[in-house]
């Protein structure tokens, strides 16, 4: 628990009279955008990579669509950051050219996106040399729980900075923990990453052998449920893969981009991980195949007789 020296209520108000940014409006920032206006935020200024992207939502939320990063810190007191890698991170906070950093003198910068520590470290210094904050806000949700505004978060970073962005937080999830100082909140999403694609993969090779072996499959995922073969992924991507159902909602590419960095910092804690080094493998395997667009349940593919092949 963090201890909180002034009301809530009271910081929720300053809060909502900031102007908001959300750089990287795809499925997962476009959705945070629309919630966040939804629930009286000032949503100011968008930008993507795609401008079209940026500039449809602009025109959906009646805000600006900018064309540049600095732009964007020069338009909004508050920005998301909703981007896909490690370099894209470092891209959009480059030290120099166009980047995140210019005008971002008292700015505070939420960093949603799945990258590692090491990047989210790199970015807090960055930020701090220019007078401004950022905080880790790892999300381990999809698409449709940033529209709710039910996300689970967990955020790493300074304290003072996430009292003062807590009633943002909340706002956009019905799940926040404050994890500690800057990468540990990274660290936390890799390793829940890690733990679900071997689950997923797991799935898949049981209902994978199940129909191979001829069995009801709709039987044999209500006895998982019911033994220690029950999990998470059960419920959310089962039906899916016995479907051949897989609208994304966390791409398999993400799924290895993930589980590399969960076996990146296994490798430096000096900790074994075959299972997560074979899940990887099988993810990457899938994305050389051609499905790598598809949500991570698509893993059965490899799995179940007769897929397998883009």
């Amino acid at each position: 628990m963090v201890d909180k020296p002034f009301p809530l209520e009271q910081v929720a108000g300053v809060m909502k009279e900031k102007k908001i940014g959300v750089v990287g409006v795809g499925r997962m920032g476009a959705n945070m955008a629309r919630r966040l206006k939804d629930v009286g935020y000032d949503v100011t200024v968008v930008y993507d990579q795609f401008p079209a992207l940026a500039e449809a939502l602009a025109a959906e939320l009646g805000c600006a669509a900018a064309t540049t990063l600095a732009q964007v810190s020069a338009a909004a007191d508050v920005i998301l950051t909703v981007v896909t890698d490690d370099a894209a991170m470092r891209g959009i906070f480059a030290t120099d050219g166009d980047s995140l950093l210019v005008n971002a003198e008292g700015r505070l910068f939420l960093n949603c996106a799945t990258v590692s520590p090491q990047v989210h470290e790199e970015v807090s210094a960055a930020c701090e040399a220019v007078g401004a904050s950022a905080l880790e806000a790892c999300m381990a949700s999809s698409i449709t729980q940033a529209r709710d505004g039910t996300l689970y978060l967990m955020i790493g970073g300074k304290e003072s900075d996430y009292l003062a962005a807590e009633p943002l937080l909340r706002d956009l999830s019905t799940a926040l923990r404050y994890v500690g100082p800057v990468g540990k909140a990274a660290q936390v999403k890799a390793l829940v990453n890690m733990v679900m694609n071997i689950n997923t993969a797991g799935l898949a090779e049981g209902l994978g052998v199940g129909a191979a072996l001829g069995l009801d499959l709709g039987v044999l995922k209500e006895i998982f449920s019911q033994t220690g073969a029950n999990s998470r992924v059960l419920v959310t991507d089962g039906d899916d893969m016995i479907a051949r159902e897989h609208d994304c909602y966390f791409s398999a590419a993400h799924a290895a981009k993930d589980s590399g960095i969960a076996n990146a910092l296994a490798s430096q804690a000096g900790v074994a991980v075959p299972l997560s080094l074979a899940t990887e493998a099988q993810y990457h395997l899938l994305v050389e195949r051609g499905f790598g667009d598809l949500d991570k349940s698509g893993i059965a593919e490899l799995t179940f007789p007769g897929r397998g092949q883009a």
